[in-house]
């Protein structure tokens, strides 16, 4: 295990920062958690909330079990305890979009205990640099609704379609050190919801988001006091909210003020974080047991039903590929971060041993290296992403075989595969329609290498009078008067006879 190295730098000396991670994961489920509304996002405003969501007299709360369930298996997946007894509770407090003027949440018998990720901070070496982040618990609880401020001059509306919704909060042990850390924490935490299929890991539309607590200390001292900073919804943003609420922090001490503990906002345009309100302690709260709802007691074919249901998760998927199918560390830990890439190159992979007729460990590297290499960059330039492919897997398997048969050269290949993005057309096609494909014709090659002979006499002398770099020169000319169609091993070969 790593030890983080990352330090603030202050007037008085170096400060070690301490971060810990509560991660909201919105549950996917078609419905709510104690209600059968729907989940969907972007509806209309206030266009899915039922009578329980709106908290009219004399509704009762029923759990969802397919919230339940995902909870379960997300605990699973990082190794934590599942607590086969665990029992909700109302938290008292009054927001302006929560209703029932109490969250239904978990506070002392969770649904999910101890557990761990690891985290890997070498992108080229995933095994060089690992560090195992605590994972304190899972509990379940409902989201609240969401006040929009900008639809008045005057008056806030309030959108309670998300009051209700599902959600895990992941509380992470403060094991993190460094923006580094706490960024990779929450984007492995992401990749392994995402194979789960427990949350959909959008960020962007608020169905993952993170609240930032962090503190800073003399390397190796106690704890120092810790602030909040709430609904942080990208993994850059964690990092900067890090860095800048840890400086802050730093400078606040050194000047001889004391950091108290409070609910901090960030603003990402100003690089700041401001002081939302001051943290209240859980007894505040007055949290006590849900009359309204039995304690969840899960038995051992449930439980047993969710552990078979789980996938190949990444870390497992990763060493499979290395052992496996032969991959570079760095390549199979790209092919795994995201669960759809990893779902894009085992159809690309199986498409390419039905097409070609080879075995999976002959196939993966070629279709790692173009899948990485072409297709990302592509759509990187394209601004689209996998599911959004003008290439399926399919045609990307065509593709490659065309390639490793001699049908297709390096740069014939790159062609085709460009006039791919633009058409959406099959290899084959195109290769068959344009008349793309590479030659091995000995003769024609002969008499294009005859041509190119007579027309570089200077070159022709300087080679034979013993300046062999020039080798390069001749196959790039009869490489480009055959427009790329000529197969590079016969141009060799033949080159080195014309040359004697």
């Amino acid at each position: 295990m790593s030890e983080s190295t990352y330090r603030i730098h202050g007037e008085t000396g170096e400060w070690e920062v301490v971060v810990g991670l509560e991660v909201h994961a919105q549950v996917t489920s078609n419905a709510k958690l104690f209600s059968g509304a729907s989940t969907a996002f972007g509806a209309e405003p206030n266009s899915q909330v039922s009578l329980i969501d709106a908290a009219m007299p004399g509704m009762l709360p029923v759990p969802n079990q397919e919230c339940i369930r995902q909870a379960v298996r997300t605990g699973m997946a990082l190794g934590a305890v599942i607590n086969k007894w665990s029992r909700f509770d109302r938290k008292n407090y009054f927001y302006a979009d929560l209703p029932q003027g109490y969250q239904i949440s978990q506070l002392f018998h969770p649904l999910v205990g101890e557990g761990s990720l690891e985290i890997s901070l070498d992108e080229k070496n995933p095994d060089a640099e690992v560090k195992t982040i605590g994972i304190e618990r899972i509990h379940v609880e409902q989201d609240a609704g969401k006040l929009m401020h900008d639809q008045h001059p005057t008056r806030s509306y309030v959108d309670l379609n998300r009051a209700g919704v599902a959600l895990m909060e992941i509380v992470s042990k403060p094991d993190m050190r460094s923006p580094q850390e706490a960024g990779a924490y929450l984007a492995k935490l992401r990749s392994i919801v995402r194979y789960v299929g427990s949350c959909d890991g959008n960020m962007d539309q608020g169905s993952m988001r993170a609240d930032v607590n962090v503190s800073v200390r003399r390397p190796g001292e106690e704890f120092g006091t810790r602030t909040e900073t709430k609904n942080v919804n990208s993994v850059r943003f964690v990092q900067q909210v890090v860095e800048i609420e840890a400086k802050r922090q730093v400078a606040l001490i050194e000047s001889g003020g004391k950091v108290v503990q409070e609910t901090r906002l960030f603003d990402p345009d100003r690089g700041e974080t401001r002081s939302m309100r001051s943290k209240e302690d859980a007894h505040d709260y007055r949290y006590f047991p849900d009359p309204d709802l039995l304690p969840l007691e899960l038995d051992d074919a449930f439980l047993e039903a969710c552990r078979e249901s789980l996938p190949e998760l990444p870390d497992a998927k990763r060493r499979r590929y290395e052992s496996a199918l032969g991959l570079s560390a760095y390549n199979a830990a790209v092919l795994t971060a995201d669960a759809d890439t990893a779902r894009w190159f085992e159809a690309l992979l199986a498409e390419s041993v039905r097409v070609a007729g080879k075995s999976e460990s002959e196939l993966a590297r070629p279709a790692a290296n173009w899948l990485i290499s072409d297709l990302f960059g592509a759509l990187n330039k394209l601004g689209k992403d996998l599911d959004s492919s003008p290439v399926s897997p399919v045609q990307g398997a065509e593709l490659l075989a065309l390639a490793a048969d001699g049908t297709l050269s390096g740069p014939l290949a790159k062609q085709v595969f460009e006039i791919m993005l633009e058409t959406g057309e099959s290899a084959p096609k195109i290769v068959e329609e344009r008349g793309l494909k590479q030659t091995s014709d000995t003769g024609a090659i002969e008499a294009v290498i005859a041509e190119i002979l007579a027309k570089n006499p200077n070159q022709l002398e300087q080679y034979r009078g013993g300046k062999e770099a020039l080798f390069g020169f001749f196959v790039g000319q009869t490489m480009k008067a055959m427009q790329g169609k000529a197969n590079p091993a016969v141009v060799n070969e033949l080159l080195k006879k014309a040359l004697g």
